[in-house]
């Protein structure tokens, strides 16, 4: 399915990283999964963390988020390792993310409201009545205005994508991390995702750090991305994914980003 051309205009990022990544080394055991990974994410980017099956997309993004701790090099956000930092300045850290996991993470005992309002019941003092309106406003961003009622099983695998988007967006982070959202969504429901991201970044310059394979969605979307491999154990491209398409002196990259084969991976390391 082709989308409409992207709109090309003079986007200004903030000069300084939201996010930067250090000589990353992640390993399981004795095998080493990257080595040396370095790149940053400027405010108000979208940025696709791109490549095959096994090449740590999955490993990156847990690392960022602090699920991992790196055994060598450092993740700051916002200037801050969050690999040292203590609970409290973590929690702070925390605050300012929100993530959307492949299979949205949505609790399936509560209605849609009632999984958006979590991170607002268990993050601040907000009177019952504002965080109804919150939650009234962020399943309005992502085109679910009504479904507040709805059991996560009473929905399709796209409206439990953009549920999970708003359930991210509650606390109003300024980076939005993405886990292979397009994953089990046909062309059209993943067109629609690819509107409603792109449409919020525009909107309300929410930084946003996508992984995936579908090379579709990186074209279309990202600003920046940087190509993993498996083999080198790091970055073997970074840029603007329409430029590397065209321009990729390295076959791997103009391979990957214009076969349908990336398409086709499923799982990652």
């Amino acid at each position: 399915m082709e989308y409409p051309e992207r709109i090309t205009a003079l986007r200004v990022f903030n000069k300084s990283p939201v996010i930067a990544v250090n000589g990353l080394t992640a390993r399981y055991g004795d095998h080493t999964i990257l080595d040396g990974v370095s790149f940053q994410v400027l405010k108000g980017e979208i940025f696709a963390i791109m490549g095959g099956s096994g090449c740590g997309k999955s490993t990156l993004l847990k690392h960022m988020i602090g699920l991992y701790t790196p055994v060598k090099g450092t993740v700051m956000i916002h200037g801050v390792d969050i690999a040292g930092a203590d609970e409290a300045t973590l929690k702070q850290v925390r605050r300012e993310m929100g993530v959307l996991f492949q299979s949205s993470g949505l609790l399936g005992s509560m209605n849609l409201a009632e999984n958006v309002a979590l991170p607002l019941l268990e993050h601040t003092d907000l009177s019952a009545a504002t965080i109804e309106r919150i939650v009234s406003m962020k399943l309005g961003m992502v085109n679910l205005s009504g479904y507040g009622h709805y059991l996560p099983s009473e929905l399709s695998g796209g409206m439990k994508k953009r549920a999970g988007l708003a359930r991210a967006m509650a606390l109003d982070p300024t980076i939005l991390f993405f886990d292979e959202p397009w994953a089990g969504l046909d062309p059209i429901t993943s067109a629609e995702l690819n509107n409603i991201i792109k449409g919020i970044n525009a909107g309300i310059g929410t930084t946003m750090v996508i992984v995936t394979h579908k090379v579709e969605s990186i074209v279309y979307l990202a600003d920046q991305a940087i190509m993993l491999d498996r083999d080198e154990r790091g970055i073997i491209a970074q840029g603007d994914p329409r430029d590397l398409k065209e321009h990729s002196p390295d076959p791997r990259v103009s391979t990957f980003l214009t076969s349908d084969t990336a398409e086709l991976n499923k799982e990652d390391t």
